[in-house]
């Protein structure tokens, strides 16, 4: 959903993914940071924040998660659905593997694959989260630094996580060394070609979905650059449909979030996963998952 009638001047910023020097604005605004402009690369169509008006977030005090007004157990069941969507598709390449999961949140996705797993770890830098993970038996660090000296994992996960940093790819690079020989890394990201931008054309999403934690905004065809250099290589990019059918309706009819629980009675697997394959076909899903290995 870009501007074609407005470009940007080029004060000489190159595109973080692929160098590129010529940039769109894109329609819409930062839902929490109206100032802030959005911008796409011409070249290769990486979505990104104009970082020239934006504030760091500090994640190790819960800013981004609102801190203490933001309870933990609000926070889990809110995000039980993708904890759980995750688990159910990864399951089968999970069990007696040694896991870590990078920037694991409140570990939904740790809790449920430690019943199967090797061993599991997890990297959170949110301090209030400590009891949370003593509670639920996780061993969660701070920093990749902080994990067993020599330790190495068969699977390594990072969900809606990279989106968030300023060199998502320097991450990947650190991330490499801690994969075992032939282990794997799953990348999921939101999608700069959701459906509601890029076909359905909402205003209103458009003046909701975008955010001052999310820097970057990969597509499906771009996501491919963010692995080069790393040391890892792209085994697949699979598109995801996280909300459904009824979610997409209501933002068009109404203008607003929710429809997946006010319109719930709309949808069915059935439903969900056929609109899910079309949107993949088309590149239009919300949601993107990047497999990688280690080179």
């Amino acid at each position: 959903m870009t501007d074609p009638s407005v470009s940007v001047e080029n004060d000489g910023a190159e595109c973080y993914l692929c160098g590129g020097m010529s940039f769109m604005k894109r329609k819409g605004e930062v839902r929490d940071a109206p100032s802030i402009g959005i911008l796409e690369c011409e070249e290769c169509g990486l979505v990104f924040l104009d970082d020239s008006d934006r504030q760091a977030v500090d994640y190790k005090n819960s800013e981004m998660h609102g801190g203490e007004e933001y309870p933990i157990d609000v926070w889990v069941e809110e995000t039980k659905t993708d904890d759980e969507r995750r688990f159910q598709s990864m399951k089968n390449v999970l069990a007696e593997k040694r896991i870590l999961d990078f920037g694991c949140g409140h570990g939904g996705f740790l809790m449920r694959a430690k019943a199967i797993a090797h061993e599991v770890y997890g990297v959170e830098l949110e301090h209030r989260l400590s009891g949370h993970f003593k509670k639920n038996g996780l061993r969660v660090v701070a920093a990749l630094e902080e994990l067993p000296q020599g330790a190495l994992f068969d699977c390594i996960t990072a969900f809606h996580v990279i989106e968030h940093l300023e060199d998502p790819r320097k991450v990947l690079k650190g991330l490499a060394p801690y994969l075992s020989e032939g282990g794997r890394a799953w990348v999921e990201v939101p999608s700069s070609l959701d459906t509601l931008l890029s076909l359905y054309e909402s205003e209103a999403y458009s003046k909701f979905t975008y955010w001052s934690c999310h820097l970057y905004l990969f597509s499906p065809d771009n996501i491919h650059r963010l692995a080069e250099g790393t040391g890892l290589k792209v085994v697949s990019v699979e598109g995801i449909q996280r909300y459904p059918l009824s979610n997409h309706l209501h933002w068009l009819s109404k203008g607003e979030p929710g429809g997946h629980q006010a319109w719930a009675f709309l949808d069915s697997p059935e439903l969900h996963k056929a609109y899910e394959e079309n949107l993949r076909k088309i590149k239009k899903t919300d949601t993107i998952m990047l497999e990688l290995e280690k080179l």
